[in-house]
């Protein structure tokens, strides 16, 4: 890991601990997954998915979620400008990844191509936490939930358990 990606582990981590109300003796990536285990611990489905929503909106100072859900509708090019900053901004979290071209649906319900898809090549979290729960609970639902609802732009992202890799599709309702 690079610094800048040594710094996102850290905050993510900082905010999941204060979330959780433990820390982990583990340090970097291995501290960040200790953590996610920790928030399953004892936890049903919705609780691990509650305790990730409270940390991720935790990331983002409160009007920004609102702001944009409110000044941008999820269009082809704030859709297209999403899987590109998830390709910048979340490789220190799932490993190198890049946008691809997908089809969503549009107006009226047709498809229409657009280059607001993800493919992660082999996700880091999944291939260490070597756990489909994880990546449910503390990944998939969260994520996409937090995208959908707070940022108003639709997110699927569907995890393949066999080779570790997962796509995401902005623009695409979950």
């Amino acid at each position: 890991d690079n610094w800048g990606d040594r710094l996102f582990i850290w905050l993510f981590s900082r905010k999941m601990a204060a979330a959780l109300g433990q820390t982990t003796s583990l340090r970097g990536y291995d501290g960040f997954v200790d953590l996610s285990k920790k928030i399953m611990q004892g936890r049903t489905a919705t609780e691990q998915q509650a305790t990730v929503a409270v940390v991720l909106k935790s990331l983002v100072p409160a009007p920004v979620p609102w702001l944009i859900r409110t000044l941008f509708s999820p269009t082809r090019l704030i859709c297209e400008l999403n899987a590109w900053f998830a390709t910048v901004l979340f490789e220190w979290l799932v490993g190198p990844c890049e946008v691809r071209s997908v089809e969503v649906p549009g107006p009226g319900g047709t498809l229409r191509q657009q280059n607001s898809g993800v493919h992660i090549k082999k996700c880091r979290y999944l291939e260490q936490s070597r756990c489909v729960g994880m990546c449910v609970n503390m990944c998939k639902v969260p994520t996409q939930t937090f995208f959908t609802q707070d940022f108003g732009i639709p997110l699927t992202m569907t995890p393949n358990f066999e080779d570790f890799s997962c796509e995401m599709v902005f623009g695409q309702p979950p």
